[in-house]
């Protein structure tokens, strides 16, 4: 089974529309899915609408959170500060994957493992299944 970190970005785009082809993350049998409370208010403090805020909380309540523990980056990550919580969280959860559209700041390491965590897009994960 898998189990996948999602950043602020995936949880944003999940609650954004209510036909949002993220959500089909939620219905994954394999998969288990987390989060930390830091990317669940990031994506909810993005979020304009009432109802968007609602379908966020909704979706919410199907995960799992692990939040960060300071510690070193792994040798040759670099990252924004505001990026290395959700990098962290998602080593403290054991993730198998981070799923992240965030391409600027993680796309360098798209498609390869960093402290046993696959970091991959949504699109490329949803394809995979």
């Amino acid at each position: 089974m898998d189990r996948l970190f999602l950043d602020a970005n995936v949880l944003f785009s999940a609650a954004y529309r209510s036909d949002a082809g993220l959500r089909k993350l939620w219905s994954h049998a394999n998969a288990e899915l987390c989060t930390s409370r830091y990317a669940l208010e990031e994506a909810r403090f993005n979020l304009s609408e009432e109802t968007q805020r609602r379908r966020l909380t909704k979706l919410a309540m199907n995960l799992r959170f692990f939040e960060a523990v300071p510690r070193e980056l792994p040798t040759g990550i670099r990252l924004p500060e505001k990026d290395v919580p959700i990098l962290l969280a998602a080593m403290q959860a054991q993730a198998t994957h981070l799923i992240t559209g965030d391409v600027h700041h993680f796309g360098a390491y798209f498609g390869k493992h960093v402290a046993g965590v696959l970091i991959s897009s949504p699109g490329e994960y949803l394809r995979k299944i």
